[in-house]
């Protein structure tokens, strides 16, 4: 099957598409708000013991993570960090999947901006 098909797209890339495609969204709506903002997406989140209040956990597995940024000499952007795997074993089918990738987004974006979710979706 080539590779332009569908089908023959990785679980990765399908994940970095769900991504971008809600990020897409709030940049028209927040441009200028998420203006510099940074969206990655890692398999699996870092071994640390403990997980500051800068990351969304499910129990206490993380989800997702968000690092504000530091302004200055070494001026660092802020940046949103999706954990996949973490995210695809909760999701019972892809189209859970996107409704949960939406959701971790919303959560992250709203933290940073100070505002509630609900004002986001």
């Amino acid at each position: 099957m080539p590779a332009t098909v569908p089908l023959a797209r990785t679980k990765a890339e399908i994940f970095d598409d769900l991504v971008l495609d809600t990020v897409e969204g709030l940049e028209r709506q927040y441009a200028k708000e998420l203006a510099g903002v940074e969206f990655a997406v890692e398999d699996v989140p870092p071994d640390l013991n403990v997980y500051d209040s800068d990351v969304l956990e499910d129990g206490e597995v993380p989800l997702a993570r968000l690092l504000p940024g530091r302004p200055g000499r070494q001026e660092l952007p802020p940046r949103i960090v999706l954990y996949r795997r973490p995210l695809e074993f909760r999701a019972m089918d892809r189209e859970d999947l996107a409704d949960l990738v939406h959701d971790v987004i919303i959560e992250q974006v709203a933290n940073l901006l100070g505002m509630d979710p609900d004002e986001l979706s």
